[in-house]
């Protein structure tokens, strides 16, 4: 399964229904060298050439259910995930 958001497009997509947590990987995860927590809690991995590889979200169902949303702020940009539903279904 792939996901676009923000106009990142995320080749690998995992979700642990178990924990909330939702892994989007771009290419291979192991290529992640820095990792870097955003404002709203989640975490975003970056290669050695400082390009997007990974993003983990933290509780992402209970957020869609509460907020409506997710916003995951980073340096470049904002992006606001509001249908995740297939991805979080998908388990």
């Amino acid at each position: 399964m792939t996901l676009t958001l923000g106009g990142i497009t995320f080749d690998r997509v995992v979700y642990d229904a178990d924990g909330d947590v939702l892994y989007l990987h771009v290419g291979d995860p192991s290529t992640a060298v820095e990792f870097e927590g955003v404002p709203e809690g989640h975490h975003v991995r970056y290669a050695v050439d400082g390009s997007l590889v990974g993003i983990t979200l933290l509780s992402p169902k209970w957020l869609l259910e509460h907020d409506g949303e997710i916003v995951l702020t980073l340096p470049e940009r904002t992006i606001r995930a509001t249908d995740l539903r297939p991805v979080l279904a998908a388990v």
